[in-house]
């Protein structure tokens, strides 16, 4: 795995078959001669391939608190299935709680209609998830385990608080995104006070030697996120793909030590006229090694934190995106809260 960047910016990753950027928060958190070239960086990779790498964070997300959400996360999912199952997730405008094996299905389809058709050709993604969203808002409770015992406690008090220091990483890389496109550094400011934003704790169960080979069975199918952006943290099993730019094949991007995976999700790219791209991606299978043949395919964890505007805020195309020769706007304005509860909607 790589170390953090210095120096320039940008550094391209080893993988000659995918050259996802890897980027410095460091500029854009303590203005300097780098800020401008680092945003001109971050708003090219999000118009280029959609994803990249982001390091230099550790100051807002320490090592050891992104330790400590992995093993929380792992325990939680060891508990009992009925356990779980009193946390349920229940509804889209919630969107709130724990989602068992088979409950969702994360597609390209707009509709209920189009993601059927896709489980019923793709099969089940084999996952389940955990869902937290900001505290104290009204008729949305997070469904925490603290009732059930201590280490349900302790899982809500780290939880907490990586959820808050997330939506501080947020802020920063809207700040980035709007000096690249020659904004006011402040102007996505207004649309994220309240952080209409999801943590995400994913686990994908062992599956023994062989539980692939039918084709149909995959980790987490084909899409592309729903809201701005999306920060996700790897175990070091990996699988995740993304889709070439141009299409037509499927490219690993590994995990690497100290960084962060960030990807542009469809609503930015509908904010933004299509100037930043929205890529799809899945998470595959990485090919059994060694004992692994022997003893199957290993879990594996990923946290992911889905980043929104305000559900009250309206979002149309931003300006330097339409005017004059670049064409006028492609999509009517809409309500971003009602964007996303459409999309969750579809899919479960």
């Amino acid at each position: 795995m790589a170390p953090a960047a210095t120096g320039s910016p940008v550094a391209q990753t080893p993988d000659p078959g995918l050259p996802i950027p890897l980027i410095s928060l460091e500029p854009i958190l303590s203005p300097s001669s780098q800020t401008i070239p680092t945003a001109r960086a971050l708003l090219d990779a999000f118009r280029t391939y959609g994803f990249l790498y982001i390091t230099d964070f550790s100051s807002i997300i320490p090592p050891s608190l992104l330790r400590s959400v992995f093993t929380q996360s792992a325990k939680f999912f060891a508990r009992p299935q009925l356990q779980k199952d009193e946390l349920a997730w229940t509804t889209a405008r919630s969107n709130r709680g724990y989602v068992c094996m088979g409950r969702e299905k994360v597609s390209v389809g707009m509709t209920k209609e189009e993601v059927a058709k896709d489980r019923e050709g793709g099969g089940q993604d084999m996952k389940e998830s955990f869902e937290i969203g900001r505290e104290n808002e009204e008729g949305c409770p997070n469904r925490w385990p603290d009732r059930l015992d201590q280490e349900g406690a302790n899982f809500k008090m780290t939880m907490g608080s990586f959820w808050v220091r997330c939506k501080e990483v947020h802020a920063v890389l809207m700040q980035g995104i709007a000096v690249g496109m020659g904004l006011d550094p402040d102007f996505f400011e207004e649309y994220g006070l309240q952080g209409d934003n999801t943590l995400r704790l994913l686990h994908y169960p062992a599956v023994p030697a062989g539980g692939f080979d039918d084709g149909k069975r995959i980790r987490a199918g084909a899409h592309c996120d729903y809201g701005d952006v999306t920060l996700l943290f790897q175990d070091e099993r990996g699988g995740l793909q993304v889709e070439k730019p141009g299409g037509g094949a499927w490219l690993d991007v590994h995990p690497r030590e100290n960084t962060m995976i960030v990807n542009a999700g469809d609503l930015l790219a509908r904010w933004s006229n299509d100037l930043i791209r929205s890529t799809k991606h899945r998470v595959v299978e990485p090919p059994l090694t060694g004992r692994e043949k022997d003893e199957g395919h290993p879990a594996r964890y990923s946290i992911a934190y889905f980043c929104n505007p305000d559900f009250d805020k309206w979002i149309e195309a931003l300006p330097g995106t339409w005017e004059g020769e670049k064409g006028g706007k492609k999509y009517k304005g809409i309500n971003s809260g009602e964007y996303l509860f459409e999309r969750l909607n579809a899919t479960y």
